[in-house]
């Protein structure tokens, strides 16, 4: 506006040629630097400030979302933006520490450290997930397990499966002050998780605690893998199930994190990482699967981690340990173990083998074969229709078939097949109503015990009732003759 006013133009065309008003460009031509006029609006915190500073003194660190809280009771109708950017401007801002980057040889350090990484959803529940990164501290060489939970026997577990992968152990291995690796913690005094001693001493793998509120102890997985997986590998990804989605981290891991140039080492992690450094693991590996135990059910499963899995019948009535992994679920009684199967991660879910069922209805027909069972059929048509209404109850039936032949040795075979007869028509199933009956209305018509053999294996036969009309046509046959 200055150069054309010089060159003569008037203001009129000065406006037209810049596309402003002419009061806009008189005022600029009368004082080149205005002063712009400060409006004292009224704020929304301005009547709420002197209760805020009321309350900062009593918690200095309380939060925005809680001074909200007391605000609104006063009628606060502000957000919760402008109260964190006061509260931040009020707070005294720590001074940063100076820290020194430290490198370390190949195969001393492996840091390892706990992550979230949200939920999964598979099938109806939805599961927390998390990470545990572990990291190579020479090479930068990474490592990322995705487990549902951080129970104790999860981190030993997730660290077996990083061994094969790293070819060996490392000599030392940094972590914070987890409760499955500390168990207390004095000051420089460190007592280590008993259970975690014991998983790390076969490999000779030495345990190093950070101090408490130091993360830059362990900085290399801190920024370098869970900072670093949290940008990178999840943005922009979805996932079926907890395989595909350690599928797609092992893709990401080999194709992206190890094999991208690392700035602070200039080399790719997989180049600089040396095998020769870590040690060799022993030839056993201790078993750190998860442990439960549980009954096995008349329905041939049992109950582990909200789903009802199967079990081989053979289990059926004891007390199982159940030991799963990632993968697979195996039950075993004693020293026998039966058949793992895949482990299942949703919750209500009532897994059945075809197989199983199978095993489960053969046993229930040799059951009832035995040779205690066929002398009692023996005895007629009353008997096997007792015998069937008895199999729907819930007796034992090794021990009412033995009850009701030693009714039978002792009253005598028609004195049982009334009482049978009477207790069908009442629904009395059971030998204890079968030796009621017999005992108020039928005496017993031998008094004598049975003989006893020498061979005590012979008194435990059983022979079927045998059948007169058999006898019968036998006779005839010979008079017509």
């Amino acid at each position: 506006m200055h150069r054309l006013a010089h060159e003569g133009l008037s203001m009129r065309k000065i406006a037209r040629a810049l596309g402003i008003a002419r009061r806009t460009a008189q005022q600029y031509l009368d004082e080149p630097n205005p002063t712009r006029p400060m409006l004292n609006r009224p704020r929304l915190l301005d009547p709420f400030k002197e209760e805020i500073e009321r309350l900062r003194p009593i918690d200095p660190q309380a939060s925005a979302v809680v001074i909200r809280h007391r605000l609104e009771a006063r009628g606060f109708p502000g957000g919760l933006g402008i109260l964190r950017k006061h509260v931040r401007q009020g707070r005294a801002q720590k001074a940063p520490k100076p820290t020194s980057r430290f490198e370390t040889p190949p195969g001393h350090p492996c840091q390892v450290d706990w992550g979230h990484f949200g939920a999964l959803t598979s099938g109806n529940p939805t599961r927390k997930l998390y990470c545990l990164a572990g990291l190579e501290g020479h090479s930068r060489l990474l490592y990322l397990a995705f487990p549902h939970a951080q129970r104790q026997e999860t981190l030993p577990q997730c660290l077996l499966n990083a061994f094969p992968f790293f070819q060996g152990t490392p000599r030392e291995r940094v972590h914070d002050n987890m409760l499955t690796a500390v168990g207390e913690r004095q000051g420089p005094l460190v007592r280590v998780n008993d259970h975690f001693l014991a998983f790390l001493r076969p490999f000779k793998i030495t345990p190093i605690a950070c101090h408490g509120r130091q993360p830059q102890e362990k900085g290399k997985v801190e920024k370098g893998a869970l900072h670093y997986r949290r940008h990178t590998f999840r943005p922009l990804r979805t996932f079926r199930d907890l395989a595909d989605l350690q599928s797609q981290a092992h893709a990401w891991r080999d194709q992206v994190a190890n094999a991208s140039l690392h700035a602070p080492t200039g080399q790719r992690p997989q180049d600089r990482f040396d095998p020769r450094a870590m040690r060799p693991w022993p030839a056993l590996f201790p078993d750190c699967r998860d442990r439960a135990q549980a009954k096995g059910h008349t329905d041939f499963c049992v109950h582990f981690d909200g789903n009802t899995s199967p079990v081989p019948p053979w289990l059926i009535g004891n007390t199982l340990t159940v030991k799963a992994d990632t993968h697979q679920r195996t039950c075993s009684l004693k020293d026998k173990a039966g058949a793992p199967h895949p482990r299942c991660w949703q919750r209500k879910q009532r897994i059945e083998l075809p197989q199983h069922r199978d095993m489960a209805h053969t046993h229930h027909r040799r059951s009832w074969h035995s040779q205690e069972v066929a002398a009692l059929l023996s005895l007629g048509e009353v008997a096997q229709t007792y015998l069937e209404r008895l199999a729907h109850t819930q007796q034992p039936r090794t021990k009412s078939v033995k009850k009701l032949l030693d009714l039978k040795d002792a009253d005598g075979a028609h004195a049982l097949m009334e009482a049978m007869q009477r207790a069908l028509r009442h629904q009395a199933l059971g030998a204890h109503y079968i030796e009621n009956l017999l005992y108020q209305e039928m005496p017993p018509q031998w008094q004598h015990p049975p003989v006893k053999l020498k061979h005590p294996h012979l008194n435990h036969l059983r022979l079927e009732e045998p059948s007169l009309a058999d006898y019968d046509a036998f006779v005839s046959r010979r008079k017509t003759r």
